[in-house]
């Protein structure tokens, strides 16, 4: 992928961008992009969805929400990539099909700013490397940070990190997405957005397990402060930078989703605590980007020797090695040490 120029990023104002993917976050980020005055053009492959958005103006999946009036709902992939910019809100483990579709049918030096946040599995891959991969002459970009869909969607104070290697970039992305209830922070380190995405979920489910346990607040806390620091250490390791891991996207979106009910993984980690199966357990809540992210972020820090035993507890329950109990024995049990 060729560098963007910067005379030409400051002639981009993306009066028109398309968001693929009609669920809770896709819905809610097409409302956003129509109230910071952009022309929206919002694609989702499921029929019974997509129907519901065109003729309801309501996602099945964000009951009572209603669709912005300018934003055209479409299942034609090739009119959707038409778009100046495309914001790709897909799970994580399906970003590279939609991806290979998509690099057909868009522009050459199309922004497609991923909205997802995991690692895929097999090729432990982020998801900017997998856009690059799949649509080389994209741009890749990413959007993360402390954000739940429902909150969004109805026009709530929200403020994220969008970023991209060239910051110029970010910058004009961040502007055609802004408004006064919506606020993305340009930043260039790609890597630490990403990472602080997908880590923060696995961690999440953790904090969700002390809830579910009801080993009281004092633990809460102090699952969220180390799990923190394992999020750092493993960041660091893979080239993020700190005040990335610090910022909106690392431990804004930690905070977050290691306290409400609201997010998925948080909610998955309380019934995985109070004694549910994990395959029972996503039938109730969900997709949890956690539970399919653990396996991956263990094996990736492991590489490393990264020392994150929240993460690998975590997966060792996913995997059956260890019941939820066992795996709590396991962080206490360990020798005691030095704060770092």
């Amino acid at each position: 992928m060729g560098r963007v120029g910067t005379a030409f990023v400051a002639r981009m104002t993306f009066d028109r961008i398309a968001v693929l993917g009609g669920g809770a976050w896709g819905t809610a980020l097409a409302n956003v992009t129509a109230r910071a005055g952009r022309s929206v053009t919002l694609w989702e492959r499921d029929a019974g969805n997509a129907e519901q958005l065109a003729t309801k103006r309501e996602s099945r999946f964000l009951p009572g929400v209603k669709l912005e009036e300018r934003i055209a709902v479409t299942r034609d992939l090739a009119e959707a990539a038409r778009a100046e910019a495309i914001l790709l809100v897909v799970p994580a483990q399906a970003m590279r099909s939609v991806c290979k579709a998509l690099a057909a049918a868009s522009a050459p030096g199309t922004p497609i700013v991923t909205c997802a946040k995991g690692i895929e599995h097999g090729t432990r891959k982020f998801m900017t490397q997998i856009i690059a991969e799949c649509a080389p002459e994209a741009v890749p970009a990413i959007l993360s940070g402390p954000s739940f869909a429902a909150d969004v969607a109805r026009g709530l104070p929200t403020a994220v990190t969008l970023a991209a290697h060239d910051e110029e970039m970010a910058a004009a992305l961040a502007q055609a997405l802004a408004s006064r209830s919506f606020r993305p922070y340009q930043s260039s380190d790609v890597r630490g957005v990403e990472i602080g995405g997908a880590a923060k979920n696995v961690l999440a489910i953790a904090s969700g397990i002390v809830t579910g346990r009801g080993l009281g607040a004092s633990a809460s806390a102090a699952l969220t402060t180390r799990g923190f620091a394992e999020l750092v250490r493993f960041g660091r390791a893979y080239g993020a930078k700190t005040e990335t891991l610090m910022g909106l996207s690392g431990l804004g979106d930690l905070i977050l989703t290691c306290s409400s009910p609201q997010s998925r993984n948080f909610s998955f980690g309380i019934n995985l605590g109070k004694g549910f199966a994990a395959d029972d357990i996503h039938g109730k809540t969900g997709l949890a980007e956690g539970a399919f992210t653990a396996p991956v972020l263990l094996e990736m820090a492991r590489e490393k020797q990264i020392d994150m035993p929240i993460a690998e507890a975590v997966a060792a329950v996913l995997a059956g090695q260890m019941n939820v109990d066992e795996a709590i024995e396991s962080l206490l049990a360990r020798p005691l040490r030095s704060e770092e």
